[in-house]
This record gives structure tokens, sequence and C-alpha cells, in this order.
């Protein structure tokens, strides 16, 4: 006998525009603006944060550092362990000193150019060993070796340290779990944010530099070697697991061998930031070539600043180039160990010859001094380009001009809205582009800024941070847009691309410095020529991946070129658009904080009052904010990645 069953309800979908996520959404925060808006105006009428929910930690910050340096040199932990690690580090970086000037000035070039022919062949070779004479030329050896005598103890701890959480995280969900918000968090960071700590603990000099240097560089080396270990071939793996195989066999023959090209770039990805942190880090005691351009930054010589300047960009594109052509040569024949064998015999040769013959240090006769004719240079811009240029005016008044036309306003803008409103603002536009644990992290991020009593300068931040990314998404998009629809173009701006992306943050504040003098808007230029590869490099990309077979359909029915760019790449690379929105925030605000150098203000002023003064808790607490905003602004830029599952019958 038949059942009749009754027709199931349906379920009623929203009406109109309201079946689009974000609308619903915009409506939840709309009801929630309501409620919530009538309250906080009763209860906090002001627009600054409110004293009452202000806690004070500058009195226990600065008891703990003041019991941190009275127990330095007696308590057990200092003694047996800090301590340790502090000595270790000293007689670490001393030995490779002490090598590299044993080796002398024609062993070290000899032994790098050798090493970039059998990498990378004689091109490289070539300049690799241009690259350290000019260093010699222009009179910093001495400081190259001492910044590349960090360089390899630096490196060598991040990429051990970084290669062990990259293996726990690549065979252990569970620890991958933990490690990938400790890691995102700690990419956001603004370099300026690791110094304060290590210098609480270690004081001002070489071990806090290259300890500092090792938790900055090495997240990198953690995220790629996780990804090869878990972007291994499965199918190899399993091969390998039918032949009865113990783990650990499988580790050693399968899983690391598969993760080469992973694991290169993370060495490669390891030794910029690294050399990035080094110089950054002379800020507390490092010395070497960042030492000379704090110091001539301190005193605005441009023309010592730049001859620091130019041997920092030459080691950091000689180490680049290096290291990435190791890892796209990896495997390929012409690297047997006899060749490698030759080229050390012939380094160590040169090395012998040159200690023979006295060439150990560099000769004092062999210098080219370019201090003097930049600063002369400088001179005459000052006297010439910083004001009274007909129609253009000078650089000095577009610094003004940007300044009262852009920052002033911006900064005054968001100092006048309610706090309560900044977050409201921060709540929506996280959750519009994330989830609703997206917006919690990022409002939380941004109220604890107002309960460490830092409200004001951390806005004067944002509004610097918020300007350099408009000026740099603008440029960046427009760039992109032109080197993705222009082969010819693409390559002319490739070469120029590298040798910026390859440059440390500090060497971005010596020209602006020589351009604008010191101020905000300096701070805001060197943020925007820092993030502008990144962005141009990834909107290039993003569009020239689109799926060819939409641009041909799109062309089949007679779309222009502006056509095919606003209706088809544009909304097609949106992931990769939003991506360089949030490489170009996160790299702005380093660069920003770094400002506070050459008169930037706000948060990267009072920690570098923190470092010079010795007032830690002051530093501390700023860094603090740092962090905050930084983890903040990552989370409004960064879109949540939503996983839809099936469920089948």
């Amino acid at each position: 006998m038949a059942t009749i069953t009754a027709p199931a309800a349906r379920k009623t979908a929203p009406p109109g525009i309201l079946t689009r996520p974000a609308a619903r959404k915009l409506l939840a925060l709309a009801v929630l603006a309501a409620i919530l808006t009538p309250v906080a105006v009763t209860q906090w009428p002001g627009t600054a944060w409110p004293t009452a929910l202000t806690v004070d930690v500058s009195a226990p910050l600065g008891r703990a550092s003041d019991w941190i340096i009275d127990n330095r040199d007696s308590h057990p932990l200092f003694l047996y362990f800090f301590g340790h690690v502090s000595n270790a580090v000293v007689v670490a970086v001393r030995a490779v000193y002490l090598a590299l000037l044993a080796v002398g000035w024609a062993g070290v070039t000899a032994i790098g150019a050798l090493v970039a022919w059998r990498v990378a062949g004689v091109r490289l070779a070539t300049g690799t060993a241009a690259a350290f004479l000019a260093c010699g030329l222009l009179g910093m050896w001495v400081p190259t070796m001492q910044t590349l005598a960090v360089m390899v103890v630096a490196v060598l701890a991040s990429v051990a340290v970084g290669a062990l959480l990259g293996l726990a995280a690549g065979l252990s969900d569970r620890m991958d779990r933990v490690l990938r918000p400790v890691l995102d968090t700690m990419q956001v960071l603004p370099a300026f944010a690791y110094l304060l700590p290590v210098v609480l603990v270690f004081g001002i000099g070489v071990p806090a530099a290259v300890l500092a240097t090792v938790v900055y560089a090495a997240p990198p080396m953690a995220r790629l070697t996780s990804l090869g270990l878990r972007g291994a071939d499965k199918e190899v793996l399993e091969a390998v697991e039918s032949l009865g195989t113990t783990a650990r066999q499988r580790l050693l023959t399968a899983r690391i061998p598969l993760a080469r090209k992973e694991l290169l770039l993370g060495v490669n990805q390891t030794i910029m930031m690294a050399l990035s942190m080094a110089v950054i880090a002379s800020v507390i005691g490092a010395g070497g070539l960042g030492d000379r351009v704090y110091q001539a930054l301190a005193s605005v010589d441009v023309g010592a600043a730049l001859a620091a300047g130019i041997p920092i960009v030459l080691l950091a594109v000689v180490l680049d180039r290096v290291t990435s052509a190791a890892g796209e040569r990896l495997g390929e024949a012409g690297t047997s160990p006899v060749t490698w064998l030759y080229a050390l015999v012939v380094a160590a040769a040169v090395a012998l010859a040159g200690r023979l013959a006295g060439f150990l240090d560099w000769p004092d006769g062999w210098g080219l001094n370019i201090a003097e004719p930049v600063n002369r240079a400088v001179d005459w811009m000052t006297a010439h380009l910083y004001s009274g240029v007909p129609v253009v005016g000078g650089t000095a008044d577009w610094a003004a001009h940007f300044t009262s036309g852009v920052l002033n306003p911006l900064r005054d803008g968001l100092q006048w809205l309610p706090w309560w409103s900044v977050l409201l603002i921060v709540a929506a536009l996280a959750w519009l582009i994330g989830t609703w644990r997206t917006a919690l992290t990022a409002v939380l991020a941004m109220a604890a800024i107002g309960v460490l009593g830092l409200w004001k300068p951390s806005l004067d931040t944002l509004s610097q941070v918020l300007a350099a990314v408009a000026v740099t998404l603008a440029v960046g998009f427009a760039t992109g847009v032109a080197a993705a629809r222009s082969d010819r173009f693409e390559r002319l701006l490739r070469p120029v691309l590298d040798v910026f992306q390859t440059m440390p943050q500090f060497v971005y504040l010596i020209p602006v410095v020589a351009l604008f003098g010191v101020g905000r808007a300096p701070a805001v230029a060197a943020a925007v020529v820092y993030a502008l590869p990144a962005v141009v490099r990834i909107t290039a990309q993003g569009l020239r991946q689109v799926d060819p077979a939409a641009m041909e359909s799109a062309r089949s029915l007679g779309a222009t070129g502006g056509q095919q760019l606003r209706q088809v790449q544009l909304p097609l690379a949106r992931p990769a658009l939003l991506l360089a929105v949030n490489q170009g925030v996160v790299l702005v605000l380093a660069v920003v904080i770094i400002g506070g150098l050459v008169g930037g203000g706000a948060l990267g002023y009072q920690v570098v009052f923190g470092l010079a003064q010795g007032d830690l808790a002051t530093g501390l607490v700023a860094g603090a904010a740092i962090v905050c905003l930084g983890l903040m602004l990552d989370r409004v830029t960064q879109p949540t990645e939503r996983r839809t599952t099936r469920k089948g019958a």
C-alpha cells in the first residue's frame, strides 16, 4: 500500500540583497551600532580613549626592567642559561670575524667569486668579486666583515631553529595548528618590535643583535620547511613505505630530498631577512655597516650614510642571487663534489698567496671617498631643489604640502573620531573580509592599544600607514597593470624590482633624507618605496595568471583592452590584489616605524627614544602597541580562506 508523504518545506531564502553574505553582515553591524552607540555616547562622551579603561603598565615594566638589570650578573637564570647563550654568541661571532680577517680581502673575494661561479656561472662570479671589491674601495671592508660575521652566525642559528620548528609542524598536525598563529603573528611584526625584549634580557651588544635577528629570520624557514614536507609527492611516500621503511628512514630518504627546493628557498628568505635585521640591530650594538648608517643618519651626514649603504645593497644582491641560483639549479648535472673541491683548493691558494704577500687588510691607498661629493650634491639640492623651483616647487615644498594636506588632516580626523567608532569600523572591515573571529581579534588588538595608553600616538602612526598605503597601491596597481600588459615593460622593470626587493629597510631612509630632510613625509616616502616592489610583482603576477580561456572569450565578444581589464582580469585576480594590499600594509608599517629615526614621530619615536635613553618601559609599551597595530592591520586586510564541504547522500 503506497504511503503519501507531504513535500518537505523549502527553506525560505532572504529576500533581495540580503542573499549576499556581505549585506547580511552589514545589516548585523548596523543593528549592533544602533544598539551600542547611544550607550557609548552616554557612558563615554569624549573622543579620546577613556582614562578609566587605561592600565598603567609602565610602572610594573619599569620594576621588572630594573630587577632584570640588577640581577643580570647574579641570578642563576642569567648566570647558567642566558649568560652561556650570550657567551656562545660572542665567541661564535668573534671566531667568524677573525677567520674572515685571517683570510684577508683577497681570500674572501676569491672564495665568494668561486662559490658564485660554481652555483650560477661566470657572470654572477664576476659580479660577486666586483661587489666585494667595491666594499673595499668605499672604505667599508672592516665594517662589511663585521656585518658578514654577524650574518653567518645569525643565519646558521635561524636555519637550525626554523628547520626544527618546520620539521615539527610538517610531521604533526597538532604542532602545525599550534605554530601557525605564532608564525602568522611574528611575520606581521615590524623589525623594531623584536629589539626591545632581547635588549631587556641581554643588554646592548652583539648577543642581543644576533638573537633578535634569529627571532626575526627563523619564521620563513619554519614555514617553508613545513610546506615542503607536507607537499611531498604522496605516491613516492607510499612507494617508500611499501618497502618497509621506518618513519625516520622515510623522512631522511624521501621527505627531505623531495622538499629540497622549499628548504633552499627558506634559506634564501632567511638570509635576506637576517641581513635586513642585522642592519637594523645596529641600533642595539650590532656594529658593522648598519652602525655606520645609523651614526650618519643621526648626524644627517647623507654622504657617509650612502657610503655604508651601498655595501649593504651589494651584499644583499649577491647573497640573494647566489642562494636563488642554488635553488634553481638544484639537482642539475655539473655540480659534482670534485668541482667543488677544485674551487675550494683555488680559493685556499689565493688566500694563502694574499697572506704571504701581505694582502690581509685593505690597502689604505685603495679608497674612493664618495661622502664629500655626495654631501656637496646634497648641499646643492638644499640650496636649489628644496624650495623655490618654478612651477613644480621643491622637494621640501612637496613634503610640506603632503604633511599639511594629507598627513595632518588624516591624523586629526582619526583622533577626532570617538574611540568606540574606531573599534566599530575595525570590526566592520575585518568581518566583511573575514569571519567573526577575525573581527574579534582585530578589535581586541586595537582595544589593547587604548588600554596601554597609546591611543593618540597609535592613530598618528596609523594615519602615516594609511597615507603610505594609498600612494603605494595607486602607483603599484598602475605599474603592475602596465607590467602585466606589456612584456617589454615587464622585462625592463624586473631588474629594478629585484634590486629594490633585496635592499634592507634601513637603506631606504638615506635617499629620502637627502631629498626631503627629516619629518613624517620622508618616513612615508621611504615606506612607499620599500613596499612598492612587492605590490607591483603580486599585481602583475595575478593579472598574468588569469585563465586564458576567459580572456579569449572576452576578446571573441569584441571587448576592448580596457573592458577586458575591468570586467575579466581584475575580478578574476581579486585574491592576488587582496594579497598585494595585505603585503603593502605590512611592509609599509615596518618602515613607518623605522621612520622614527628620521623624524617620523609617534610610536616609532617612542621605541627609538626608549632604546636611546635606556627607558625600556617606554620602549616596551610602544613596542607592544606596534605589535597590536600590526596584528589589527593584518587581520583587516587578509581575507580568511573559506572552505566549503559537500556532503554526499
